[in-house]
């Protein structure tokens, strides 16, 4: 089983305490975002590696230590964008993360880390020459320290087109989702920029979108899990939506618990939301955010693989 940790939320970044704690328990409670009550995720027993997800890593480096010490593999997929401060406006300066992100592939190696520059967001702040331009930046920064960058383009979902909208206002600028050649067309200018600096650019959860010398992102790699072990790491392929080319993992995050504040962000309905969650948060309890009582009254299952 591989555990993700987690496309719900920051772990990383907000909540290290509580993942060296029950990493050291060797599981955590999950409730089941879509229903269906709550599960026990094992950490440590069947778990043959960890792909973290963060905007900051800086707090989890003795988490890192401690999954390394046990001899459980992981790979960082750290996004890096490099945003203005409207869009991204809790996020580390991108200074802090290049360096971050070098000391921890220097640490562990190429493999274990992964840039994401996603999703690509194009706003009066941020149009297409300014991705071409702050992409390249990057690129050169991260060179020899990362072998992918994985891209995507931002899926406008009502929550986001609401959070965008609002903030557009209050800084005044202006958003678009542009057409999908022109999407393309970026994508290819990216790849190229990307092939420069020794790095493979893939592409997630977008098929319709790909252009020659990109391929599917698979955020969740069994492969890349193996080649940081040393040793084969075996899922089968089983994306959690239409175009996701992941192996099979279990999530551990909660939504609405991240407090980065991006406004363009798919997991989070808005900020004040998160901020009450993440004030319920317990370092010390079984699940990130303790759930409603009403959830606990259903009945709870195990689940570890």
């Amino acid at each position: 089983m591989i555990v993700s940790a987690s496309y719900r939320s920051d772990i990383p970044a907000f909540y290290a305490e509580w993942f060296r704690n029950r990493f050291r328990a060797g599981h955590c409670r999950v409730v089941n975002p879509y229903g269906g009550g709550a599960y026990t995720v094992s950490l440590r027993d069947g778990v043959d590696g960890f792909v973290f997800w963060t905007r900051n890593a800086a707090p989890f480096r003795d988490a890192l230590r401690e999954v390394r010490d046990a001899g459980i593999p992981f790979v960082v997929q750290y996004t890096l964008t490099g945003y203005p401060h409207p869009l991204d406006p809790s996020v580390p300066d991108a200074q802090q993360a290049l360096a971050t992100i070098r000391a921890l592939a220097a640490e562990y190696g190429p493999r274990a880390v992964v840039w994401r520059y996603d999703p690509i967001v194009v706003t009066d702040l941020t149009p297409a020459g300014h991705h071409r331009v702050t992409f390249a930046r990057l690129a050169e920064g991260l060179a020899g320290a990362v072998d992918e960058v994985v891209i995507s383009f931002a899926s406008i979902y009502r929550k986001t087109a609401r959070n965008l909208g609002a903030a557009a206002r209050r800084h005044g600028f202006a958003w678009a989702d542009p057409e999908a050649g022109e999407k393309r067309a970026l994508l290819t200018d990216l790849a190229g920029i990307a092939a420069a600096q020794g790095m493979a650019c893939t592409l997630c959860s977008q098929p319709d979108l790909l252009v020659a010398g990109v391929d599917g992102a698979r955020c969740v790699d069994a492969a890349r899990l193996s080649a940081v072990a040393g040793r084969p790491v075996a899922a089968r392929p089983k994306g959690n939506r239409p175009g996701c080319l992941c192996h099979e993992s279990r999530d551990i995050g909660d939504y609405d618990s991240c407090l980065h504040g991006c406004v363009y962000c798919y997991a989070v309905a808005g900020r004040a939301a998160a901020r009450r969650r993440w004030q319920a948060h317990d370092p010390n309890g079984e699940f990130l955010i303790p759930p409603a009582q009403k959830s606990m009254q259903r009945p709870l299952r195990s689940q570890s693989s």
